[in-house]
């Protein structure tokens, strides 16, 4: 299966202090009536002081009391003193019954107090544990939910390859459209179902003359039914292919900020037959490889296309026939473009390409950044067009390149910066145009090129800027034209205005 789910259930652990079981209860105050505490308290100060008396009498034997006819006023007097010393004792004994209770009270008031806050914080750590509980639910939920998905998602991406392998040609169309609204709905799963259809391009094809989207030949005795039924499935692959190519294209022009957007992920079409197909408008921002890959026939546009921060390769691309349209496709490079080609990787490859037939069109193209690398590409048929490019800060070489049949033109094209470079290239018969083509900054090099064969024009070119340079080049047998009349290279000075070459171009010694 495509991806897997943790099935371990996450772990809870809540650490929580107890209340012991004599701590649990609520403290209670148990006191007397105020009454009865002060009644007490009086009865049992005054036997104590009779018991004192008692015992102080005893001690002194029961001395005799002497009684006088009369009751003299410091008698009285005395009397008077311990009769308020009685009441004073016993107002004293009420005020340390009532002092003895305020105590009590207050000490009751702080147990309680104590008892509160040890209630609310058992009340916060429940909350905690209940919290815990809760969240811990709501994870396990979640595990069970995705894993759920995940589960669906990988019968979806079973379902759906099944279909793709199927032998009908319309169960196969739906394992397409199922694979792609699979790479919708599974962002995480996405660039395993993007991979699953450049795969399915990536089969081994072969293009048949009876899969063309013309109405087949009505069958007559001279068309035996197995050829009839070769070109049907012939033409029903060809559909599922294209369907592919086009569901693809869809999605990488879909905005970068739209959920469905593939524009930022990897593409690799190594090896695949294209006969038709249209990313046209769309946005490659991941690696796009179209290595040892075969274009015949039919129609394939890059039209309005942006190759901008990821690796770009066609290296060892048959361009064999057909139409194949890069007009008005912009070449960007960022920094991470450029640091892979400090490293000799190149931003867009075609090095090792062949162009061997149809046409390639790069009308119109922006080179405003980064490497696009033609090095030994072959150019032996049909007709490869950079009209009216823009080279303007890129690094394009051809370096190596064979032009040796059909027509490359670079007619109305701009070098105004970057550099261009032609070193070691071939002209050995095909015709090579810079006819009104602009050089007005960066460098164009054709250093050790051979002219041997063919036409390379360079009439009404205009040189205000830059530097093209011609040392090493070597001549024999081409047609050069350069912005004066047609001449056999090298031109007689004489020709060019004022007696001399413009400025900056710089032609081999003569």
């Amino acid at each position: 299966m495509p991806a897997s789910q943790d099935s371990t259930p996450p772990e809870v652990r809540v650490t929580a202090g107890s209340i012991s079981a004599g701590d649990s209860r609520v403290p209670e105050l148990r006191l007397w009536g105020i009454r009865r505490s002060i009644t007490s308290a009086v009865v049992a100060a005054l036997l104590l002081v009779g018991a004192l008396i008692a015992a102080a009498l005893w001690y002194a034997e029961w001395p005799g009391l002497e009684r006088g006819a009369t009751v003299t006023a410091a008698t009285l007097f005395d009397l008077l003193k311990l009769v308020f010393a009685v009441v004073a004792g016993i107002g004293g004994v009420a005020a340390l019954v009532v002092a003895y209770r305020r105590q009590r009270v207050a000490e009751h008031t702080n147990a309680l107090a104590e008892f509160a806050h040890q209630l609310a914080h058992a009340a916060d750590l429940r909350a905690e544990v209940t919290k815990a509980l809760a969240e811990a639910a709501d994870e396990r939920a979640k595990i069970e939910t995705d894993r759920n998905g995940v589960r669906l998602f990988n019968e979806r991406f079973a379902k759906a390859s099944e279909q793709l392998g199927s032998e009908k040609a319309a169960v196969r169309l739906a394992g397409v459209y199922a694979m792609a609204g699979l790479a919708d709905d599974w962002r995480e799963g996405r660039q395993t179902c993007i991979d699953v259809l450049c795969a399915y391009l990536r089969m081994p094809y072969t293009p048949s003359s009876r899969a063309s989207n013309e109405a087949p030949v009505q069958a007559d005795d001279r068309v035996s039914t197995a050829n009839r039924d070769e070109g049907r499935a012939a033409r029903e692959e060809r559909e599922v292919r294209h369907t592919v190519i086009r569901l693809i294209g869809k999605h990488v022009r879909a905005a970068e900020d739209v959920a469905t957007s593939w524009s930022d992920y990897d593409f690799d079409f190594s090896g695949a037959v294209l006969d038709g197909g249209n990313f046209s408008g769309a946005t490659f921002g991941g690696t796009l490889s179209f290595i040892n890959a075969t274009f015949t026939g039919g129609s394939v546009s890059f039209a309005g296309t942006t190759f901008g921060g990821g690796e770009v390769s066609f290296d060892g691309a048959s361009f064999s026939g057909g139409e194949v349209s890069f007009a008005k496709a912009t070449f960007n490079g960022g920094i991470a473009s450029f640091l892979r080609a400090a490293f000799g990787g190149a931003t867009v490859s075609f090095v090792g390409a062949s162009f061997s037939g149809g046409s390639v069109s790069f009308d119109e193209a922006s080179f405003s950044g980064g490497e696009v690398s033609f090095a030994k590409a072959t150019f032996n048929g049909g007709s490869v067009s950079f009209l009216r490019a823009a080279f303007g800060g890129a690094t394009v070489s051809f370096v190596g390149a064979s032009f040796s049949s059909g027509s490359v033109s670079f007619h109305g094209a701009k070098f105004s910066g970057g550099e261009v470079s032609f070193a070691r290239a071939a002209f050995e018969g095909a015709e090579v145009d810079f006819t009104n083509a602009s050089f007005s900054g960066g460098e164009v090099f054709f250093t050790t090129a051979t002219f041997s064969d063919g036409v390379v024009s360079f009439v009404a070119a205009t040189f205000g800027g830059g530097e093209v340079v011609f040392y090493g080049a070597r001549f024999s047998g081409s047609q050069v034209y350069l912005v004066g009349p047609k001449s056999q290279f090298p031109p007689k000075f004489s020709e060019w205005p004022h007696g001399r070459p413009p400025d900056g171009l710089l032609l081999p010694e003569q």
